[in-house]
C-alpha cells in the first residue's frame, strides 16, 4: 500500500493527542511530524499559552519531528491565512499530502481547513469527527493519556480549575454547560504522558495569569460575531515550567 504522508496540527492538547494516536493505526497514512502555531513574541502556542520548550518536549517523547508556524503576536487574518498558505505550500513541496486535526463538531471550522487545505493541493484528516465528547473523554482517559488544564474560558470554569489534571473525577465535576472535551473553547490542556509517549514530559506549575480579550475576528474562523462576543472574554492560565532534573 502506497501509504501518504501526514502531519499532525498538533496544539499539546488531548484532542490532538487522540487524534495522533488515530491517524498512527490508520494502515493508509504515514505520521512524519507535528506542527504547531506559536506567537514569537512570548514563545507559547497561540491560546493554549504553553512554552514552546515544552512542546518539544512532547515532540521528543513522541520520537517525531517538529515544525513551528510563528506568528508575531496578533495578527490579522489575511496575515494568517497567507502564513499558513505558505505552510501548506512547503509541506507539499515535501511530499506530505494530508494533515490531521482534532476537531469533534464544528463544522464551520472543518470547512474553513478544508477550503484551506484546498487552495493549498492538500487534504485534511479529522479522525474524531461527530464521535460523541463524552466517549473521547472516556476513551482518551482509558488509553492511559494524562493532561493538566492550562487554559481556562472564565465564563465557564473558575481559576481553581487552572492546573488541575483533568481525570475522571475531575471530568465528572465539570458544570453541565462544558462540553466534556471543551470543543467549545471553555478549556484546553497540555498532554504530558500516554501510550505514544516514549517518557512522561517533565513540568513544574508556575503562575497563574488572567488575561482579557476583546471581541475580535478569530484565526479559527468559527464563530459568528455574536459567538466571539461571548467567546473572546476573560482566560485565566496556568504556566508550566519545564523540569530538567
Amino acid at each position: 500500500m502506497n501509504r501518504k504522508k501526514a502531519i499532525v496540527s498538533w496544539s499539546g492538547g488531548k484532542d490532538s493527542a487522540l487524534a495522533l494516536f488515530y491517524a498512527q493505526q490508520n494502515p493508509e497514512l504515514e505520521i512524519v511530524g507535528l506542527m504547531t502555531s506559536v506567537n514569537e513574541r512570548f514563545g507559547r502556542v497561540s491560546m493554549h499559552g504553553v512554552r514552546t520548550k515544552l512542546i518539544q518536549a512532547q515532540a521528543d517523547a513522541l520520537r517525531l519531528p517538529l515544525q513551528f508556524v510563528r506568528f508575531s503576536g496578533e495578527v490579522s487574518l489575511e496575515i494568517y491565512n497567507a502564513t499558513m498558505q505558505k505552510t501548506f505550500a512547503a509541506l507539499r513541496d515535501e511530499g506530505i499530502s494530508r494533515v490531521v486535526y482534532g476537531d469533534i463538531f464544528l463544522e464551520d471550522l472543518k470547512q474553513y481547513r478544508e477550503r484551506q487545505l484546498e487552495r493549498a493541493g492538500l487534504q485534511g484528516v479529522f479522525p474524531l469527527w461527530k464521535k460523541d465528547s463524552g466517549n473521547i473523554m472516556e476513551e482518551f482517559l482509558a488509553l492511559g493519556f494524562r493532561t493538566v488544564l492550562v487554559c481556562l474560558n472564565e465564563n465557564h470554569l473558575p481559576e481553581p480549575w487552572a492546573g488541575r489534571e483533568l481525570d475522571l473525577s475531575a471530568v465528572q465535576e465539570l458544570p453541565a454547560s462544558v462540553d466534556p472535551c471543551g470543543e467549545n473553547g471553555e478549556y484546553h490542556t497540555f498532554v504530558f504522558d500516554g501510550p505514544t509517549f516514549s517518557r512522561p514530559v517533565k513540568f513544574i506549575k508556575g503562575e497563574v495569569i488572567r488575561r482579557t480579550y476583546e471581541p475580535s475576528g478569530s484565526t479559527d474562523c468559527h464563530a459568528d460575531t455574536e459567538a466571539r462576543q461571548r467567546w473572546d472574554t476573560g482566560f485565566i492560565f496556568q504556566d508550566l515550567i519545564p523540569n530538567v532534573d
